[in-house]
């Protein structure tokens, strides 16, 4: 089977910038591939201090992925989301894993699939890690001087990681550079 296309089909995510932090009025946000190399970066952190230990082999091959559809769709905004009728988006996303994922290896579909569905725990940890990592981007733009960028800081305060203490640590660290 070849490979080339499928890998191919991925690159644009290193080009690809946030969206999100562009409507904020950050001049060079971060990539979606910087954003889910920092997510895994998170969980790479988190993941051997949460107990019951993790399978961190799938949490890392989530977060790989959890982005991987923002090759064929760009990075939709919370706020666009909002205006698609209940369930478009994800529908969207699951297509566009589909023509991209399913090509590039068994495990990297499964491994969207499984952070969709949200129904393991290192999906749900997963899910953590990507939102403490907008945490953690938050906290380096406001150090290099960006300001507005509140409602970002809402998604932290917001946040309920008492499934898994190391995240919430984390989270509290983020509050408090946010806050102080």
């Amino acid at each position: 089977m070849a490979i080339l296309e499928p890998i191919l089909g991925l690159l644009p995510l290193d080009d690809l910038p946030r969206t999100g932090w562009i409507q904020r009025g950050v001049p060079a946000p971060e990539s979606i591939a910087g954003h889910i190399l920092s997510t895994a970066y998170v969980a790479l952190a988190l993941a051997p201090r949460v107990t019951p230990e993790l399978d961190l082999g799938r949490v890392l091959a989530m977060a790989l992925v959890h982005d991987a559809p923002e090759a064929l769709t760009g990075d939709l905004p919370r706020v666009a989301a909002d205006l698609l009728p209940e369930g478009a988006k994800a529908r969207l996303e699951q297509g566009a894993a589909e023509r991209l994922l399913a090509p590039l290896a068994p495990v990297a579909a499964e491994a969207f699939a499984e952070y969709q569905s949200q129904a393991t725990r290192e999906a749900r940890f997963t899910r953590l890690c990507d939102k403490l990592q907008l945490g953690a981007r938050h906290v380096a733009y406001v150090r290099a001087g960006q300001h507005g960028l509140g409602e970002f800081g809402a998604v932290a305060r917001e946040l309920d990681c008492g499934e898994f203490p190391p995240a919430e640590a984390l989270r509290l660290e983020i509050l408090a550079a946010l806050d102080g």
